[in-house]
């Protein structure tokens, strides 16, 4: 890796992290889930350490109806790295439950609720943020890219904190639909990066994976797939395994190079804007605290 391309993928894995919990709130938000629960869902699906947990038909309605009210299996496939097995029920479900519209409003409402509670209406630089977001994410094409179309479909919000969460929600899911096209191109399943992704996050393969609704025959076949191509053995990477799965992530930071050209040098600030947000909203219980390894606990599908 030259000198230009870590410098990208450092930046990229910053303004990723500082970004989630900005955005990734709108999935845990108590708000969020209230509004679900008045259209006929189930509400949370228990709280763990202070958080509440998505209900998974909600989620799966929710977040795909940024692509209007789409199959199951377009949502499966957009999210990637679900079971479609419990996907698509899931959302055929949802359906009769609510329509894209609405069920899009109520999740625009959530989150922006709950950051108001935890941040404050108007936070300090929340219109610089949310210029620089605008101009990080105003020339972004959708090719290619499901989800982060589905937001680019959505009306703006007259809100500065509407107008935070809807770029950011186009920034993380633009990320997203980058990375599932980097693991597709280099030759993995859903379940098999599901497994290669735990690993690198110095998680125990099967724990965060089994939220996604895979079961154990399809983890054994998968593991069985990823040790006959010398990616693991006995439950850890190997030496070529590890370097895959940091390609994938490099190639999904090289994907990242048009939001930060027309960052420039503002891409720090934006993260150092972000950054203390992100806390507050943790340390509130808005998001869990320790990401992908609070999830992994549970342990338990959608």
């Amino acid at each position: 890796m030259d000198g230009t391309t870590s410098n990208l993928s450092t930046l990229a894995r910053r303004l990723g992290g500082a970004l989630e919990p900005v955005i990734g709130q709108v999935y845990f938000s108590p708000e969020s889930h209230a509004n679900y629960q008045a259209l006929g869902f189930s509400g949370n699906a228990g709280v763990m350490k202070g958080v509440e947990l998505p209900d998974g038909v909600a989620y799966f309605t929710s977040r795909g109806s940024l692509m209007g009210q789409v199959n199951g299996h377009v949502i499966a496939a957009a999210f990637g790295v679900f079971n479609p097995d419990v996907v698509v029920p899931s959302v055929t479900h949802g359906w009769s439950l609510t329509d894209a519209a609405t069920i899009c409003d109520a999740r625009d409402r959530g989150a922006i609720a709950q950051l108001e509670r935890i941040l404050g209406p108007r936070p300090d630089g929340i219109d610089r943020v949310d210029e620089l977001l605008a101009r990080a994410t105003a020339g972004l094409e959708p090719a290619g890219r499901p989800l982060a179309a589905g937001v680019m479909s959505q009306a703006p919000i007259d809100h500065p904190l509407g107008a935070l969460f809807r770029h950011g929600d186009l920034l993380r899911e633009y990320r997203g639909d980058s990375h599932t096209a980097a693991w597709v191109h280099a030759g993995f399943s859903a379940i098999e990066i599901g497994l290669l992704t735990e690993l690198y996050w110095g998680l125990p393969l099967r724990t965060y994976t089994r939220s996604r609704g895979w079961t154990d025959d399809q983890f054994d076949n998968a593991e069985a797939g990823l040790e006959a191509r010398d990616l693991i053995a006995n439950g850890a990477f190997t030496k070529l395994g590890r370097s895959e799965r940091e390609r994938i992530e490099s190639a999904t930071d090289a994907q990242m190079a048009p939001v930060f050209a027309a960052l420039g040098d503002d891409a720090a600030e934006l993260i150092d804007h972000l950054v203390p947000w992100g806390n507050a909203i943790r340390s509130a219980h808005g998001y869990p605290a320790s990401g992908p390894h609070d999830l992994a606990e549970r342990s338990t599908a959608f």
